[in-house]
Parts: C-alpha cells; structure tokens; sequence
C-alpha cells in the first residue's frame, strides 16, 4: 500500500475536534477497558489495522488480558466477558454496522434500562467517535507502526 499524507498535517482545523471529541469520551464514565473494547471491535470490524494495533497496546496497558482480547472478536462465543460488556460489544456491532438497520429498539431500551440515558449517549458517542477515527485510517491507509 502506498503511504498516503496525514489528515492532522493537511486538515488541522477539522482533526482538532476530532481529538477533542476523544479527549470527551475519555473523560466520561465508562471505564478504560470498555473504552478499548469498544475501539478494538468497531476497528476489527472497519478493517483498521492502525487502530486495532493501536488500541489493542493501549488495552494491555490499562489492564486488559491477552485472552480478552483474542477472543474479543468472538464475544458472544466466549465466557469472559460480563453481560455489561456483551451489552457494549452489541452495541458496537451495531452502530458500527448502521447500514443493516442502526440500533435497534431491542438493543436501544436494553441500554437504557442498564446504563441509563446519559451513559448510553456517552457509549454511543466513544462508538461514534472510533468508526470516524476508523474511516480516516481506512481512507489514507494508516499502518500500524
């Protein structure tokens, strides 16, 4: 793949709030780890391999198994991972995914019910804010360093 340029060197104005946005979602109250889970699964699914790489290391650091995070991709398969995290990981998936039919009403009032209204609009958010970070990764061909 051919090295493309850097959306911060050619596009400051706009990759500022970008960073800002990340910068809100790491101040709310969802925890490091689902904060990873969530970038690591939206960016399996986008086919960043920056940012997979990226988040994968960021999730070690802040605690995460080696183990969680292989079967990460295989969620609904594996034990691990709390009902909590299965709610985040589908709602990944389908937010993610919002051309099969965005999140559904199901999966919407399940949220609620858990997390109330404002955690749910935090988590929505931290999913919106990596499928974007995602698509400039996609774009210019972002590698893992």
């Amino acid at each position: 793949m051919e090295k493309r340029f850097k959306m911060r060197e050619v596009q400051p104005g706009a990759y500022k709030p970008m960073n800002e946005l990340a910068r809100y979602v790491t101040s709310t109250g969802i925890p490091l780890i689902q904060q990873e889970m969530i970038k690591i699964r939206a960016s399996q699914i986008n086919g960043c391999a920056y940012c997979v790489n990226k988040h994968t290391k960021d999730a070690r650091e802040a605690g995460e198994t080696e183990q969680r995070l292989y079967l990460l991709s295989v969620w609904r398969e594996s034990p691990q991972f709390t009902d909590e995290e299965r709610l985040i990981l589908e709602m990944t998936e389908e937010i993610t995914l919002i051309h099969q039919h965005g999140l559904s009403e199901g999966l919407y009032q399940k949220a609620l019910a858990q997390f109330g209204e404002e955690r749910t609009a935090q988590i929505i958010m931290a999913i919106i804010n990596i499928n974007a970070w995602n698509r400039i990764g996609v774009s210019l061909h972002m590698q893992p360093e």
